[in-house]
């Protein structure tokens, strides 16, 4: 697989994101659905504190992606829901910090939600990956 970063302005890459993500001679494509901060039974987690419900929603995305047999660096899109952005962005380092360790930057859109499906969840990620 090829990726080309598609960045007609620079100041995105400032923010850790791509404008857009170019693949070509791609193999496999992961379409993920929402992942928050739920437990392995599906019991909402964290109630009430964002920056734990983000580490926890990476975490839950990052073992879809494994069984997938893919990591984080595969991502080429990441929509970010959230419930207040304000408070995102207070802790937007702990997304960043993720995938500046995996050495990706992907094209990223952030919408501010009135609430997402499971009361009490704050963040939720939804990602396409490919390989």
């Amino acid at each position: 697989m090829e990726r080309e970063a598609i960045n007609p302005v620079e100041w995105s890459k400032g923010l850790g994101f791509d404008q857009a993500v170019l693949v070509s001679g791609q193999t496999r494509t992961l379409y993920c659905s929402g992942q928050t901060a739920m437990s392995h039974e599906g019991r909402p987690q964290h109630d009430g504190d964002l920056a734990a419900q983000l580490t926890l929603s990476l975490d839950n995305l990052e073992s879809v992606l494994a069984e997938a047999r893919m990591t984080l660096a595969d991502v080429v899109r990441l929509n970010v829901y959230t419930t207040d952005v304000d408070a995102l962005f207070q802790h937007y380092g702990v997304l960043a910090a993720r995938l500046g360790a995996a050495r990706v930057a992907p094209a990223t859109t952030m919408l501010g939600v009135t609430r997402l499906a499971v009361s009490g969840q704050l963040v939720e990620l939804e990602a396409t990956a490919v390989a």
